[in-house]
């Protein structure tokens, strides 16, 4: 019988894969709900005058750019979640040179058949794409360097599996920069209900303060909010899920929707530092 994570990731890979396949225009019509939206709630940062931009790869779906404070260095061994059609991995490959090498881990196929189409473009031989899950990722334990993500996280239904695993694929003192959706406040229902919304980054979201509490319960150290602004929901895309009385209660109520990107640390001793004792 499936659980509702597994509902959360069929509807999730669902998306995407329309998405890889057919671009941000196609409509997305939920498999799992009676919603049907052409609304376009992307809320991505500009990309096209990064270093090793591909505008191919850009499909729009991030809400940040963490590779700016990732501290990536030349031979870095990057680990990007989420890499879709590769943007960020293209991004980040900029950084580690001929030396390096950039691994993109995505669950849908689609996504992982589109990056690979933008690398053979390319000719690259130090980039990856593998499919695989972030709760359990098909990765070495302290293999990684840098780890970046853009977005995705928070569409991970565990998301304690989520960053304990890439505090285990990470090497001891290597660090991650995630730019990713969080929420102050509480949403209206009805957004947290749509599969859609969902999908497009905001109701599979915590709180702040939560989201970084799971981070340090991980063991991770040294965390920082990088990039921090508040995103605007529209009064058009909030009236397709939303009454017009409940839009102006939303607004009074000071509930919102951020976007931020955050930096932390794996400590470089091996004991973990971790919450529970671990030496």
């Amino acid at each position: 019988m499936a659980t509702e994570s597994d509902e959360l990731k069929k509807v999730v890979k669902d998306t995407y894969s329309e998405i890889a396949q057919h671009g941000r225009s196609a409509s997305s019509c939920c498999a799992s709900t009676s919603c049907c939206s052409t609304t376009d709630f992307t809320f991505s940062d500009d990309y096209s005058k990064k270093d090793g931009y591909v505008a191919e790869a850009d499909l729009g779906l991030g809400c940040g750019i963490p590779t700016d404070v990732a501290k990536i260095q030349p031979g870095d061994t990057v680990l990007d979640l989420g890499s879709g059609a590769g943007n960020d991995v293209f991004v980040a490959r900029s950084f580690v040179g001929e030396k390096g090498k950039v691994i993109g881990l995505d669950m849908t196929p689609e996504m992982i058949e589109r990056a690979e189409k933008n690398k053979r473009k390319l000719g690259y031989s130090n980039v990856e794409f593998v499919l695989g899950d972030i709760e359990q990722m098909p990765v070495d334990s302290n293999s990684i360097s840098v780890a970046v993500s853009n977005c995705v996280l928070n569409l991970v239904p565990d998301k304690r599996k989520a960053f304990a695993e890439l505090y285990r694929v990470l090497k001891p003192g290597g660090h991650f920069a995630v730019s990713d959706i969080v929420l102050i406040g509480d949403l209206p229902p009805a957004i947290k209900r749509a599969a859609e919304m969902y999908a497009g980054c905001v109701s599979g979201a915590l709180q702040k303060e939560e989201y970084l509490k799971r981070i340090r319960e991980a063991g991770f150290q040294a965390v920082q909010v990088k990039n921090e602004k508040r995103l605007d929901l529209t009064d058009e895309l909030l009236l397709a899920y939303l009454s017009k009385a409940e839009v102006e209660e939303y607004r009074r109520s000071g509930a919102g929707v951020l976007s931020i990107t955050v930096y932390a640390e794996k400590p470089k001793s091996s004991c973990c530092g971790r919450s529970e004792p671990c030496c």
